[in-house]
């Protein structure tokens, strides 16, 4: 890669650098206070920075020295480092929005543009007498409300098999973007350089049923969970992450906390955000903090598997816990668990 010269950056690209620089979680909260459009433009800038060196890190840390919010741990840029700073600074489900617009060329919103800027009403007429593969793929590119809205819609034997084809999208070329939306009777410039789209698959899904009526989300993944046991699995999951616990009301956390093992939470909070981990902190008892912070660092490095599994069992408590009516999904910001 060519070096970069730093003097010719627009100050968007600097500040790009600038939040590389400073590790993903100072940067979220960098983020969160920009907008949805600029944090795309800037999350799009960070996506075309793989790799920073250490002399750009200098200059760059030199001209934004008087917000700098913590150490400089990072210089991997690129579309996972994007990812990564998106989720925690705007959870799971917007990360994935708005990071599916802006790589690996930018150019897939551009193609289906004007019906993803429809009303919800005039989508579905539209779509409403395509195949299900073709629903599902237009509904990949809407936002979760605007997506439900269509869903809503469709009739109650077509959505299971939407809701599964739409689970189980990963890349879709242009080629066949421009396709589909020629068969819909629209005309999209289709001269642009192969790339691919990301926005379907379990996360689409899950930040769907987290819009639609709960009782229609509980009996949607039943049905999808008869039909595809692995596809509902990973749904399941993908409803509530670990990272959502940060969201819990602290009397929820704390009565979530006295049911997870000591060690069990330990290996769990080993991948865990800064914030979350001073926010289960605070949960427990000084003395009970002060142990989980000692057993944390005995532990040394952990395999990741080892990790998602810890996290996987605390995940499993706060279901059987909202089930049994001891604590509260229920907020604007909380994902949904069936």
């Amino acid at each position: 890669m060519a070096d970069i010269d730093y003097a010719k950056l627009s100050r968007q690209q600097k500040l790009a650098i600038f939040l590389i620089c400073v590790g993903p979680e100072s940067a979220a909260e960098v983020l969160k206070h920009f907008d949805d459009t600029e944090i795309e433009q800037l999350c799009r800038e960070m996506s075309g920075f793989p790799v920073v060196t250490e002399s750009v890190q200098k200059l760059a840390m030199e001209e934004f020295s008087s917000v700098v919010a913590s150490s400089v741990n990072s210089a991997l840029g690129g579309l996972p480092y994007a990812q990564r700073t998106l989720e925690i600074a705007k959870g799971d489900y917007k990360a994935s929005s708005i990071i599916g617009r802006v790589g690996p060329v930018g150019t897939s919103v551009d193609v289906i543009k004007d019906i993803s800027e429809m009303e919800g009403r005039q989508i579905f007429n539209l779509i409403k007498h395509e195949q299900p593969q073709t629903i599902s793929f237009v509904l990949s590119y809407l936002d979760p409300g605007k997506a439900s809205e269509v869903f809503a819609l469709l009739s109650p034997e077509l959505r299971e098999e939407v809701i599964e084809r739409l689970g189980t999208i990963e890349s879709t070329s242009l080629e066949l973007v421009g396709k589909i939306a020629r068969s819909l009777g629209r005309h999209f410039d289709t001269k642009v350089r192969p790339s691919f789209h990301h926005s379907g698959g379990v996360r689409a899904v899950a930040g769907l049923l987290n819009q639609l009526d709960k009782d229609m989300s509980k009996t949607l993944l039943a049905r999808i969970e008869e039909r595809n046991a692995t596809l509902g699995a990973a749904i399941r999951k993908k409803l509530f992450s670990f990272e959502d616990l940060s969201r819990l009301a602290s009397a929820d956390l704390q009565r979530v906390l006295r049911e997870v093992d000591s060690s069990n939470l330990a290996i769990s909070m080993k991948s865990a955000s800064e914030s979350l981990r001073e926010k289960i902190y605070a949960g427990l008892s000084k003395r009970a903090a002060e142990s989980l912070r000692e057993e944390i660092e005995l532990l040394g490095p952990v395999r990741l598997k080892d990790v998602e599994a810890a996290q996987d069992v605390i995940i499993q408590t706060v279901r059987k816990l909202e089930e049994e009516g001891q604590i509260s999904l229920d907020s604007e910001q909380q994902a949904l668990v069936a």
